[in-house]
């Protein structure tokens, strides 16, 4: 199998469904003859031509209330928004008109989209470039969500959540686009070329939603955690020698809530990681799950290593970005509790 980037990965599930189904089209900010800000779409205009790969304004409102409608009206839109955090003009289509669809017209109409959009921190974006929503999206009832962590899920993920018939937020890290992070900026950048999981096929496979990656097997303590940080708490559980078992969620909506429980109810502990503010942030959810279906099998309060509740700054990126330091500390806490 090819070796791929994140990028390469995303670019390769999205002419693979291009080309597949007729009805999958893409549209956004500069996805078109551009080929993307990231070069996620570079292409695929050439390749089928401008009326099923084309650029739209900078209007993240209309773009989605167009993919509702064309959704309803049997195409399978990907709408690509150029960053997570411009996402907020559109999210009263998303919440309001995508994801209650289907209840409203007693099931007479759905939308069938995928809304891509690039999050986190870790490139220096500041406020504006470098958050991460995904909680607000999880909330509303008639969406799923979805973070991968690296290039053979990204691509398995995104197929699966084109062909679903319901509305999908598809959050990809743009930390991990060209290489996995351990969260340490002082070292010189990695690519994916060593990577297990750079290996992706070149043709049509899935990785269904939700279904959680035991990405480390351990006996200590349970990390549960998404995206970027995923490579952040495999650093961390490197450098400290601690036995934990590390899970990627991938899918926060649905989410593989049976892992969770048989991981925790093994380990006795639990530390949730997520690089998106603290209060009310997804981990608040987990942390609430894990309460109420391992209680008795808890040795210690659960620890969450959360970014904090400021906008991202640019000039202390590194101070609010939880890195392996602040997972470890979380790892000790929890295994002192």
């Amino acid at each position: 199998m090819p070796a791929m980037t994140m990028v390469q990965a995303i670019n390769s599930g999205i002419d693979v469904m291009l080309g597949r189904d007729p009805d999958v089209l893409i549209f956004g900010e500069d996805v078109g003859f551009y080929g993307g800000v990231f070069r996620c779409t570079e292409g695929l205009q050439k390749k089928y031509g401008e009326q099923r790969v084309f650029d739209t304004p900078i209007a993240e409102g209309g773009m989605l209330a167009t993919a509702v409608g064309m959704g309803a009206y049997g195409l399978r839109p990907i709408v690509e928004v150029q960053f997570a955090d411009y996402i907020y003009p559109g999210y009263d289509q998303l919440v309001s008109a995508a994801a209650r669809l289907r209840y409203r017209s007693g099931g007479e109409f759905w939308a069938p989209i995928t809304v891509r959009a690039p999050c986190g921190g870790g490139i220096f974006g500041g406020q504006t470039h470098s958050q991460s929503p995904e909680a607000l999206f999880t909330h509303v009832c008639g969406l799923k969500t979805v973070m991968p962590s690296n290039p053979y899920d990204a691509k398995g993920l995104l197929i699966s959540a084109v062909e679903d018939d319901d509305p999908v937020i598809f959050f990809e890290p743009k930390r991990l686009y060209n290489g996995p992070f351990d969260g340490h900026p002082d070292r010189p950048a990695t690519n994916w070329a060593q990577h297990p999981l750079n290996e992706v096929p070149e043709g049509y496979y899935t990785v269904p939603l939700g279904k959680a990656a035991v990405v480390r097997e351990g006996s200590a303590v349970t990390v549960l955690t998404y995206g970027t940080m995923v490579h952040v708490a495999v650093a961390a559980t490197e450098e400290t020698g601690i036995d934990a078992e590390i899970l990627d969620l991938r899918s926060l909506l649905p989410l593989d809530l049976d892992t969770i429980v048989d991981s925790v109810k093994k380990t006795g502990r639990c530390v949730i990681a997520h690089e998106a503010t603290r209060t009310c942030g997804y981990g608040a959810e987990l942390a609430a799950l894990v309460q109420e279906h391992c209680f008795y099998h808890l040795e210690a309060p659960i620890v969450r290593v959360t970014g904090w509740d400021t906008p991202y700054p640019h000039a202390f990126e590194w101070a609010y970005f939880p890195g392996p330091q602040r997972v470890a500390d979380g790892l000790r806490r929890a295994l002192e509790g």
